[in-house]
């Protein structure tokens, strides 16, 4: 018989693994020795992933309680944000038709054009005017009545919408906001209180449409007595009730946003897996934000539910003004959530997040080609962990310090910071091997650190990819 001889076993060469898988391979080393010499109680760590989960959902529940009283202690308390809120309240043609029409019928109270009318033409009869005269010009009275409202209408739309009238409305809510303490407070002049109501005074108004209809040639509003016609704003128990909210209102609105932020850092931190619970974090706020969005609208629907169908359109156009300034800072933190959200899966642990940074950390390397090292490329690698968090750093600090962040804001400092990481990356890879980073050595055959030594077959390992070489016998 054929004597069969054993095939000859060759040294296997060194496997070549990338920085990542190298990096991933000795996280699994690590964790496997610290399962076998330190076990974690599991009831310890069910009890810390219970917990951050309560402390995580608290803080989506209250991030639009949050969102809501700074922005109604922004209102409050400024007044340039304040007149910048309310002043294209004047420019919306509903809301100029409405305060056109209360101005119209404020000077035809006190200017009864048909009687003046008859008591001209009765004066003429009285003069010895013929009688088929007078009879014809009293059937002309009506008419002329009609063109005179039409005439002082038309001229307080002009009004209403020049320039003028609008220096004329920021000064009237400037004066309002600033007395808005004193209203708060009980101690306002300017607005007050009849009854179950309370009431706005519009004597500036009347007196500037007084001047303009009397430059105009139409020297019967002079006639106009000094008057201050109101309109009501609200109820008499509102008024109460925001008195008795707006101290509580002041500290609330400064310090719930720092406890939601805390929540979501504790959160965070206590979760045993971290960068998922960035995950959930993030989703949460969206979703708190999508909440608060649909009860801005079932709040929209239901006040203009409750005004006269003539007023409707007036009043949604109003609202739509008011809260602009509210939907735009939810709209910019649900673009932070959703941010965030994919910051978290992006750095996970999950097969599909490691897959994807290692093809851009291939793409990276195989872009920048064989160059040779130089000191940039060298301090670079030296320091690639901290330039990562300076930059995340910055982003962060920059986010919190701009004045009004929008959605837009947040997605171009996404943008900015991915390409910031993505040069770091760039720079920090080495020119000869794609293993290396940091300045390690590319040998993968190195035993592993001190500790119990691991199976081939150990279940804690990754499962070997096609293309890596068959484990040799120790």
């Amino acid at each position: 018989m054929t004597e069969l001889k054993p095939p000859v076993v060759g040294t296997a060469p060194p496997a070549t693994l990338t920085a990542d898988e190298r990096e991933e391979l000795l996280r699994l080393r690590r964790e496997v020795q610290v399962m076998r010499t330190e076990p974690a109680p599991r009831r310890k760590r069910r009890w810390r992933s219970l917990l951050a989960v309560l402390l995580i959902v608290l803080g989506c529940v209250l991030a639009p309680v949050a969102g809501v009283a700074v922005w109604v202690h922004n209102q409050v308390s400024d007044t340039d944000r304040f007149v910048r809120t309310m002043s294209p309240l004047v420019d919306d043609p509903d809301v100029q038709n409405a305060l056109t029409n209360k101005l119209t019928s404020t000077v035809f109270q006190y200017v009864d054009v048909q009687g003046i009318a008859d008591d001209a033409v009765n004066a003429l009869g009285a003069q010895g005017l013929p009688p088929q005269l007078v009879t014809r010009l009293e059937t002309l009275t009506p008419t002329l009545t009609s063109a005179v409202t039409g005439f002082v209408r038309d001229r307080i739309a002009q009004l209403v919408a020049s320039p003028a009238f609008e220096r004329a409305w920021d000064r009237a809510i400037t004066t309002a906001h600033r007395q808005a303490n004193a209203v708060l407070s009980g101690d306002s002049k300017g607005i007050v209180v009849r009854g179950d109501a309370v009431f706005l005074d519009l004597a500036p108004f009347i007196d500037l449409a007084k001047q303009r209809l009397s430059q105009a040639g139409l020297t019967a509003v002079d006639l106009v007595p000094e008057v201050h016609p109101s309109v009501e704003i609200a109820k008499a128990d509102t008024l109460v009730r925001a008195q008795s909210a707006y101290t509580a209102l002041d500290n609330v609105a400064r310090v719930l946003p720092w406890v939601v932020l805390l929540l979501f850092a504790v959160g965070v931190y206590l979760a045993r897996n971290r960068f998922r619970a960035l995950v959930g974090t993030g989703l949460g706020l969206a979703v708190s934000m999508v909440v608060l969005a649909a009860g801005i609208l079932v709040a929209r629907s239901l006040l203009v539910g409750e005004v006269p169908a003539a007023a409707a359109p007036a009043t949604a156009s109003g609202f739509d003004i008011v809260v602009a300034y509210l939907r735009l800072g939810l709209r910019a933190l649900l673009v932070l959530g959703l941010v965030l959200a994919l910051a978290g899966f992006l750095a996970g642990r999950s097969d599909t997040a490691v897959g994807i940074r290692r093809s851009v950390s291939r793409r990276l390397h195989d872009a920048r080609g064989p160059a040779a090292d130089g000191p940039v490329p060298t301090w670079v690698r030296a320091h690639l962990r901290g330039l990562r968090i300076a930059a995340v750093a910055v982003a962060v600090l920059t986010f919190v310090f701009l004045t009004q962040p929008t959605g837009i804001t947040i997605l171009v400092l996404a943008a900015a910071l991915l390409v910031v990481l993505a040069v770091i990356e760039y720079l920090g890879r080495p020119a000869g091997d794609p293993a290396v980073e940091d300045g390690a050595a590319p040998p993968v055959a190195e035993p592993a650190a001190p500790g119990p030594a691991l199976a081939p077959d150990d279940p804690s390992l990754p499962s070997p990819r096609p293309g890596d070489p068959p484990p040799t016998a120790p």
